[in-house]
């Protein structure tokens, strides 16, 4: 059959999606976009926010009107069944736990399911599901249920398989990646997997997803040092003022924050340091918002997500008063977005002359070719001589926009 799969949503969505692609390719589908008639659509949604969920909603009555038999799956069609329900052309809607079942549904069997497929460059490895947190604004607990860990012996497979197909990167990620191994017996913790896939893989290279503050330590900061941990992690700080991070029930303060930042940023120099802002908390004033600014502006931070806060039916914040109007939620974020313009391109500025290493990514129209640094930058490269997924060393020439331009080192 020819199958089309949609993905809205973050790292974890983006895994599992490739990983149905993957096996229906290996069972003999064919993967289509939606524009070329597919027998079937699957579609893995998104409900991070109210734009999310209409996100979701627009892409399956496309698809039902491409003629597609529709498969829901994902974050909104776990919250929002009913609401799907009301779309006329869904055939059925698969929750997030039995998410895998869709390749046995469409293959009509029930054989293993492989991990080591990827349409990436830089393939996700999911080593976590579920959050056990209660932030005052996300609704995705609900959708995702309670922290679960992949056995590590499974994770040290399908790096290695990634490893013997020509890959060069793995991105580690889960919905809570700090909380990996809590759930295990014997308990451990993140660390101790990075630990052991240095130990018992090959792959050049390890990229950590979103990673929360309270869940660095000195030992992760010591592993952050190792050649084959990419210089670069990001750490969620939503806001910076501390009255809006209790609201926010971060369990953090902007001191903890910082400290963790400056011990960062001191043992490693030149590593990109990424962030998530959540502007217009309810309750939150300007004097807030400043503090938010004001942090940013000073810290050590190569770049921000930036969101405005969605209220979500079902979360404390959306009981909250004092909620903040959406001019004023649109004048914060474009003021967020201005600010992080000039951060990265600040950092990027100090990337000249630098020799960084990449990983190709695709083959550029101008006889050029596009790349990811290890400090997660975008590299364009004047050669085609490499192929997807090749691991290249090269030294900064220039800069083209937010694109910095170099030479792989053998050329020079």
């Amino acid at each position: 059959m020819k199958v089309s799969i949609l993905t809205l949503g973050c790292k974890v969505n983006q895994s599992e999606s490739t990983i149905i692609e993957g096996n229906l390719i290996r069972n003999g589908h064919q993967i289509v976009s939606l524009s070329e008639h597919p027998d079937y659509c699957v579609i893995n949604t998104c409900s991070v926010t109210s734009k999310s969920d209409y996100r979701s909603r627009q892409l399956i009555r496309r698809a039902v009107k491409s003629g597609a038999r529709v498969i829901a799956t994902g974050c909104y069609a776990q919250l929002r069944p009913d609401e799907i329900k009301k779309i006329k052309g869904v055939e059925c809607i698969i929750n997030n736990l039995h998410k895998y079942n869709i390749i046995n549904v469409l293959s009509n069997c029930n054989e293993s399911i492989t991990f080591n497929f990827s349409c990436r460059s830089r393939p996700y490895v999911k080593v976590q599901d579920g959050c056990n947190f209660s932030c005052s604004y996300c609704i995705i607990p609900l959708a995702r249920g309670k922290s679960r860990s992949t056995h590590i012996s499974d994770i040290v497979q399908q790096v290695n398989g990634f490893e013997s197909s020509g890959y060069n990167e793995i991105v580690l990620t889960g919905i809570h990646l700090g909380l990996y191994g809590y759930d295990l017996k014997p308990k451990t913790k993140l660390s101790y997997l990075i630990k052991t896939l240095l130990k018992e893989t090959k792959i050049k290279r390890m990229r950590l997803s979103s990673i929360e503050v309270r869940e660095i330590d000195s030992e992760l900061i010591g592993l952050l040092q190792e050649q084959r941990i990419c210089k670069h992690i990001h750490i969620p700080l939503q806001s910076g003022d501390d009255t809006i991070l209790k609201l926010m029930n971060r369990k953090y303060t902007t001191k903890d924050y910082l400290k963790v930042l400056d011990n960062i940023s001191k043992k490693i120099p030149n590593i990109a340091i990424g962030t998530d802002i959540i502007v217009g908390f309810p309750g939150e004033g300007q004097k807030e918002f400043l503090n938010t600014r004001n942090l940013i502006e000073s810290a050590p931070i190569s770049y921000m997500h930036i969101f405005s806060f969605s209220s979500r039916q079902g979360t404390v914040a959306s009981q909250m008063p004092v909620q903040n109007s959406f001019p004023v939620k649109r004048e914060r974020v474009n003021e967020m977005k201005a600010l992080n313009i000039r951060k990265k391109k600040a950092y990027i500025s100090s990337q000249l002359n630098k020799i960084l290493d990449i990983i190709i990514e695709k083959h550029n129209d101008d006889k050029t070719m596009l790349g990811t640094s290890g400090n997660y930058l975008k590299v364009r490269i004047d050669s085609k001589k490499y192929l997807p997924k090749s691991y290249v060393n090269i030294r900064v020439s220039g800069i083209e926009e937010d694109i910095l331009k170099g030479y792989p080192l053998e050329f020079l």
